[in-house]
């Protein structure tokens, strides 16, 4: 396996109002990585004048990110002044009068009355049904896998498993459940990424997905007692009758929050355990270790890399003037290889005493809503990982997604090697 992936080497790239670290080609083997660390050490508050995205500032120590994503009343996510991806395209496309709106896209007040609408689908009582149907689907996913062959671990385990319980949480007709994968990838990704080639083929296939969940809606309008997410978006008053762009647009949001961040945590817990063997050694002497070893892994993948705002009057962040209509870009992927938060940030560690401080869930109003039910997914997933498999062994490195939002996988190649 690459040592490329184990460690964050030096980079001699002088930082300039030209470095561009979003750029997607950076992100298919980790090349973002040193440019990172280089920023935060030599100038952590970042000014890009110029990229396919427009001008933006890079935010990447762990500090300055929370002192962006608690303070919403500076810095807005408003859909309509670019939202909260650094790629605004869709917005600002003058062809396209569709445009999504979700509510992590919000500012207050509408923001809080929205996401209360689908709170309750993380509610103990549901997390504990979510549990056991959680743990009979992986149970029987590898039970069926072949040990002793090669397969990929990405199709086959992390898009499976996240799939069927995205399908859950929605009430989503369960042979129809792929749909939702390509959905998700396709609300995420650039064109000419290689899931979609242009922006019309995403506006396209966002309208189908938009389409198909309208006609799903309609069988939940007489079931008001039904716990499934597209239930509560129909009658709970914030989003009852909303308007087409927002019912897409927080369809987007819910399917990607359900689906990249756990199905790449998955995937980068079994790539993350064989660049460091010892770190699973640890969790099979001890298993009471899989709770903090799931937060570990998740700061060490950081499934989002980023998170965008826009400047809402003039501010100084990191000694930075900052100015109003500034795009404000929130580094997770930094933060979480912080130096001066995380001793050794580059390695799992999974008995790190501050796994959980990590940044992946975000902070303030946006926090992820489903952290529960993903860390949830992970915890059952090695679990029932340890009760069969002594180890789960790389044949390859894994292919990275081409994309400065998700950080995650296409491909990992693997075998089984049983107790």
């Amino acid at each position: 396996m690459s040592q490329a992936f184990k460690q964050t080497p030096p980079t001699t790239r002088d930082l300039t109002p030209k470095t561009n670290v979003a750029d997607p080609v950076l992100w298919e083997n980790y090349e973002y990585l040193p440019i990172f660390a280089k920023m935060r050490a030599e100038d952590p508050v970042h000014y890009c004048a110029e990229s396919p995205y427009g001008a933006y500032w890079s935010v990447t120590r762990y500090e300055d990110i929370m002192a962006v994503d608690t303070n919403h009343h500076v810095y807005s996510s408003d859909a309509h002044l670019g939202g909260i991806i650094i790629d605004d395209a869709i917005q600002n496309d003058p062809d396209n009068d569709f445009k999504a709106v979700n509510f992590i896209a919000m500012d207050q007040p509408r923001h809080d009355e929205q996401r209360k609408s689908v709170n309750g689908i993380t509610d103990p009582k549901n997390l504990e049904h979510f549990g056991k149907l959680i743990r009979q689907r992986t149970s029987d996913l590898l039970d069926s896998l072949p040990v002793g062959e090669e397969f990929d671990w990405v199709p086959t385990v992390s898009i499976e498993l996240t799939t069927q319980m995205l399908a859950t949480m929605f009430d989503f007709p369960f042979e129809d459940r792929h749909k939702l994968v390509r959905w998700s990838d396709v609300s995420t990704a650039e064109p000419g990424s290689g899931v979609v080639e242009s922006q019309q083929q995403r506006i396209e296939e966002l309208m189908e997905m938009a389409a198909y969940f309208a006609d799903l809606q309609q069988s939940r309008k007489d079931k008001p007692d039904n716990i499934d997410l597209l239930t509560m978006m129909t009658h709970h008053p914030a989003m009852a009758n909303m308007p087409p762009e927002e019912f897409l647009g927080n369809l987007s949001l819910l399917i990607v929050g359900g689906n990249d961040t756990t199905r790449n945590s998955m995937t980068g817990g079994v790539f993350g355990f064989n660049l460091f063997p010892d770190e699973f050694d640890k969790m099979v002497a001890d298993p009471k270790l899989i709770d903090n070893a799931v937060a570990e892994i998740i700061r060490w993948q950081t499934p989002l890399a980023h998170m965008r705002r826009t400047a809402l009057e003039d501010a100084v962040l990191g000694g930075k003037q900052i100015r109003k209509g500034d795009k404000v870009v929130m580094w997770y992927v930094s933060g979480n290889r912080d130096t001066a938060i995380f001793d050794d940030p580059d390695r799992i560690i999974i008995d790190r005493k501050n796994a959980r401080r990590h940044l992946s869930f975000g902070f303030g109003i946006h926090r992820c809503m489903g952290n529960r039910i993903g860390e949830l997914q992970l915890r059952i997933l090695w679990e029932e990982i340890l009760k069969r498999f002594s180890r789960i062994e790389a044949m390859g490195d894994p292919t990275l997604t081409k994309s400065n939002f998700v950080k995650g996988y296409t491909s990992l190649p693997v075998k089984l090697h049983r107790l």
